[in-house]
């Protein structure tokens, strides 16, 4: 059985752009709408925002499966239901005309790492935006008119006066900050140092002084990007450099002893891995999240480590318990900090390859496609 919503009437198809080979363009191309079994749904994308990890896919630096649909921060409507109908995380049913967004990992619930709080890394595990557009689930990433969402997906209804440049990342960046959170353990009252200014520091500083740190430092090479984090709740900012003892001395200007309690790694670099344990105070967390492609091995001092009682993790993807965090946090904080500015240009899916070149060139910190979208324009 299927429950249906208004479709276009071209032929029960969907839009999408292909990557195919990395340096080449997107390809515009038609797929059939699928027939939906059960605990399954059809979406119509209202926005998806491009991450910095679909630009390393299409530049070459990143290596996903092809043919492939990229685009994983997504938001839309529900279209169509299976029956029995696939149902959101609090277990409620979805609905045709639903608003929602979903995590970008599809786990199975059921092996060790699901039933353990990892599902973020099932055994079994397939990400959207992520895989091979072929067969009943081509439709799977951000980048078309619409999505198929399968049985596994943790999926959150959003509230439709959300504006959608606001919401949109939430499944990729905000989320992801949630859970280095989470991990990273209290926030109130601690100095916070965050490597990286992009959409993972900038949402970061913003989730610290949201949630009451007593400093909020962030470090960047950009000087505009540090001058923005000021916007987002920065009590001071760190211009990058490679000498460890300018760097620390630097540091220092920003805490009494040039030590932080919280420290999250965001950027990648091998060596503010390393700035970033040396930095810690007694009793700090650091949370690598940045390193998620080849980089040189870094230097760490154990004994230092040890006699600190530095506690060092790494986070990478999230559970659903974070995304309903990243989605309450944007609901109860998006009129104090500039979320909507981050989306520099909005792009129809037609114009998806001058996005991507505008992306690459302009470097902001994020783009927006709107398969509904007529022309293009500037947020801001």
């Amino acid at each position: 059985m299927l429950e249906s919503g208004p479709l276009d009437p071209e032929s029960e198809s969907s839009l999408a752009a292909i990557f195919q080979v990395a340096g080449e363009p997107l390809k515009l191309l038609r797929f059939p709408i699928p027939t939906l079994d059960a605990h399954e749904a059809l979406v119509r994308i209202e926005c998806c925002t491009v991450c910095g990890s679909d630009l390393h896919t299409i530049s070459g630096k990143r290596k996903e499966p092809t043919p492939s649909i990229l685009g994983h921060e997504i938001l839309g409507v529900v279209e169509r239901i299976g029956s029995p109908p696939l149902c959101d995380v609090s277990g409620n049913s979805l609905e045709v005309g639903d608003r929602v967004t979903w995590s970008t990992c599809i786990s199975c619930g059921e092996c060790d790492r699901c039933l353990s709080g990892l599902p973020q890394k099932c055994f079994s595990i397939a990400k959207y935006g992520h895989d091979i557009a072929e067969g009943k689930y081509a439709l799977s990433g951000g980048l078309a008119e619409f999505i198929l969402l399968r049985k596994g997906s943790a999926i959150v209804k959003v509230d439709p006066a959300l504006p959608a440049e606001v919401i949109c990342p939430v499944n990729c960046a905000t989320a992801t900050v949630t859970a280095a959170y989470r991990v990273g353990g209290i926030i109130e009252g601690r100095r916070v140092l965050i490597f990286g200014a992009g959409m993972l520091g900038l949402t970061a500083a913003a989730f610290a002084k949201f949630n009451a740190a007593a400093h909020v430092t962030v470090c960047d090479t950009n000087a505009e990007r540090l001058q923005l984090s000021e916007r987002f709740g920065a009590d001071s900012t760190i211009e990058w450099c490679d000498d460890a003892q300018e760097f620390s001395q630097r540091a220092s200007a920003c805490s009494v002893d040039g030590e932080f309690d919280l420290i999250l790694e965001l950027s990648g670099s091998s060596k503010a891995v390393e700035a970033a344990c040396r930095l810690g105070a007694i009793g700090a967390s650091v949370v690598l999240v940045g390193s998620v492609m080849k980089s040189p091995t870094v230097s760490l001092d154990p004994e230092s480590i040890v006699r600190r009682w530095l506690c060092i993790s790494g986070v990478h993807n999230y559970a659903p318990e974070d995304l309903l965090t990243a989605i309450q946090f944007l609901s109860d904080s998006h009129s104090r900090f500039p979320f909507s500015e981050l989306v520099e240009k909005i792009f129809s899916l037609t114009d998806v390859n001058q996005a991507i070149e505008f992306a690459q060139n302009a470097k902001p910190v994020r783009i927006a496609i709107r398969p509904g979208f007529h022309g293009n324009t500037d947020n801001s």
